[in-house]
């Protein structure tokens, strides 16, 4: 639904970003101001991220299409995105961390 909202909002408004994206940032809103119950997508978002690593599985399979990735560039291609998620799932670690500490803080009070 906040897919295809955010979509009719980048083609009514003539906008050079991804509709998806700015479904996410409104789902986004809508949780941090409340709007939208977090009971609503607690499941599917559980399902999703119980199954998220088979979403990564093709573009790893299509790479071996492609033999010159597998060269010294290739290489430093691989490495960098080794690194890049490393630190990705750090910060966001961090990031659910800490937001799960500040909810639990204002559940006490």
């Amino acid at each position: 639904m906040f897919s295809f909202l955010g979509t009719v909002i980048v083609q009514s408004l003539h906008i050079k970003f991804p509709g998806s994206i700015i479904g996410l940032i409104l789902l986004f809103a809508g949780l941090y101001f409340k709007l939208i119950p977090i009971s609503l997508i607690k499941d599917g978002a559980g399902f999703l991220l119980s199954v998220l690593t088979l979403f990564f599985v093709p573009a790893t399979v299509g790479v071996m299409n492609y033999p010159e990735l597998l060269s010294f560039q290739g290489l430093l291609l691989i490495l960098s995105v080794i690194i890049s998620t490393i630190i990705t799932i750090i910060i966001s670690g961090r990031v659910g961390q800490y937001l799960e500490t500040k909810q639990a803080v204002k559940e006490e009070e």
